[in-house]
């Protein structure tokens, strides 16, 4: 079995501002950079006298995210995964929440003209979960050392609601920046062992 925490990036100008990012490259913000080393070091005590595999999600909020909490745990910098990319929103990508809801008029991502579906963020985000566990066996560590991987609110959200069977999150909650997710990866299956979420302001 092996232990899989995932990582929600840290805050970006566009989080700040309520903006959808989606597959959109943008940057961590000061902000950010705090909360990733205020994550780091959390992790770096949790795991001190191991090494956790780290690994990101190719978009520079997240690399730079895994690239702080490799450094504070002493490890190699993240190997990327585009599979750990967030949902693309298409048309919807740059608008505000307010825009969004006065074009879109409720908050159905599936009828925006090039998203992702939600179906295929599912597939991709546990076939992504069980490539990085896969690849960490095989390559850099036995089974029993943890393997961290930064990625995205959307993509984890799908990540936690099949862990549990659609029991969580629960309604009214969000995925905060720079939050911990715990699952337990047993051969290809993955269970949710703990979840940090806040409520939706």
């Amino acid at each position: 079995m092996t232990t899989l925490l995932l990582v929600r990036h840290g805050e970006t100008d566009w989080n700040a501002a309520r903006r959808i990012q989606g597959s959109t490259d943008i940057p961590l913000n000061d902000t950010g950079r705090e909360q990733a080393r205020a994550t780091a070091a959390s992790l770096a005590a949790q795991f001190a006298g191991q090494s956790p595999v780290v690994v990101s999600s190719d978009l520079a909020r997240a690399r730079e995210t895994a690239e702080i909490i490799a450094e504070a745990l002493g490890v190699p910098g993240p190997h990327l995964y585009p599979q750990l990319r967030e949902r693309s929103y298409g048309v919807a990508e740059g608008m505000t929440d307010e825009e969004y809801l006065e074009k879109f008029g409720a908050f159905d991502r599936e009828n925006v003209p090039e998203a992702e579906t939600t179906p295929h963020l599912r597939a991709r985000a546990v076939s992504a979960a069980r490539r990085v566990v896969r690849d960490a066996r095989r390559h850099h560590a036995p089974q029993d050392v943890p393997v961290i991987a930064v990625a995205h609110g959307a993509l984890i959200g799908q990540l936690i609601r099949h862990a549990s069977g659609d029991t969580l999150p629960l309604a009214g909650e969000r995925l905060a920046n720079a939050s911990t997710h715990t699952f337990l990866v047993e051969r290809d299956r993955l269970g949710v062992l703990s979840y940090a979420a806040v409520p939706i302001d």
